[in-house]
């Protein structure tokens, strides 16, 4: 088990609901659970995506330790600004996408 972090951005009130069931509410919008294991951060996450994907306003991200992972962290985003993660050279750097 390993801490998991999620930030959120101009959600809707349900998503702030939801993770503050799951998850401590460290700051507006932070929220963080020591020893999440796998199942309920990827059961976590697919209720945020689902609920994203029917109301797309806002962003969420997601961090999670990931020792497969570069960097030894795991990442999830959903939302706006459009944004991608891009390994240089074993360092995660977040690359904006260009709208239109």
């Amino acid at each position: 088990m390993a801490l998991v972090v999620v930030v959120t951005s101009d959600v809707a009130d349900r998503f702030r609901g939801f993770l503050a069931s799951v998850m401590l509410e460290v700051s507006a919008g932070v929220y963080v659970a020591p020893r999440m294991n796998k199942g309920v951060r990827e059961r976590t996450w697919s209720m945020l995506a689902d609920w994203h994907g029917h109301e797309p306003r806002g962003s969420v991200v997601m961090v999670w330790r990931e020792l497969d992972a570069v960097g030894g962290i795991g990442i999830a985003h959903l939302g706006v600004p459009p944004r991608e993660l891009v390994d240089v050279d074993g360092m995660y750097v977040v690359r904006r996408m260009l709208s239109g």
